[in-house]
């Protein structure tokens, strides 16, 4: 049977994300991984990525832009959107039409259509029992998603959380609350970076953040040791 380049592409992915923190990459690298392979290989447009602290509170670890950033950020500043009910419940939250939820979650649908999203679907990253975060993919059409999209977002959740588990375990870090904080400080420094690199090339957020990844991954390191560069170093690309 021959493969389609799509399937080869896929499977690569879920190499990545398997193999990316035994291999010395980071939460940050393996969650943008993640975040990546999502918009790629499903319907979604966007995605973003919560994971929980030891006190259950949760905090942005990676999105795919601006927008989702936002969007996640209203979720979490007025306590309410199906990402978080994902989070609560252990179970997929799928909406196909915004609009029709303002009642549920008004503030969070106010702020989400406004920017241009109107389905959003949440997956948890969930292992033996104990949810850990949720993967959210946002999309532009009120659509839903269709049964191979939707198989494969929980897949790479899965797979993704596995990985996160494996580097507690590899690290011998005696929380993923540990590792929560590590991914809370690079993602600090990555804003930092893409500032730096959009002012230097006159480009947006967004595009710098294209330039800082594509850095990261053509000379095989860690988003946060080169936004370190950029930020700390002069590093110049």
């Amino acid at each position: 049977m021959v493969s389609s380049q799509r399937e080869v592409d896929l499977a690569d992915v879920f190499v990545l994300l398997a193999d990316s923190l035994s291999a010395g990459r980071d939460v940050v690298d393996t969650m943008d991984i993640l975040v990546q392979a999502s918009t790629e290989f499903t319907a979604a447009t966007d995605a973003g990525i919560l994971l929980a602290d030891s006190g259950g509170v949760l905090h942005i670890v990676a999105s795919s832009n601006e927008r989702t950033s936002e969007v996640e950020e209203a979720q979490l500043g007025h306590d309410q959107g199906p990402c978080l009910d994902c989070f609560a419940s252990g179970e997929p939250v799928e909406i196909s039409n915004l609009s029709e939820e303002s009642g549920r979650w008004p503030q969070f649908v106010a702020i989400a259509l406004s920017r241009g999203f109107d389905a959003v679907h949440a997956f948890p990253l969930r292992l033996r029992g104990h949810t850990f975060g949720s993967l959210n993919l946002f999309s532009s059409t009120r659509e839903p998603f269709s049964d191979q999209d939707a198989a494969l977002a929980l897949a790479l959740a899965q797979v993704a959380t596995i990985s996160l588990v494996q580097h507690q375990t590899i690290r011998n870090q005696g929380t993923v609350n540990g590792q929560l904080q590590q991914a809370l400080k690079s993602r600090i420094l990555i804003e930092q970076a893409k500032g730096v690199l959009a002012q230097r090339h006159g480009v947006p957020i967004d595009a710098a953040f294209s330039l800082l990844r594509t850095y990261a991954r053509t000379s095989s390191s860690k988003l946060h040791d080169i936004a370190e560069g950029v930020v700390h170093h002069g590093l110049s690309f």
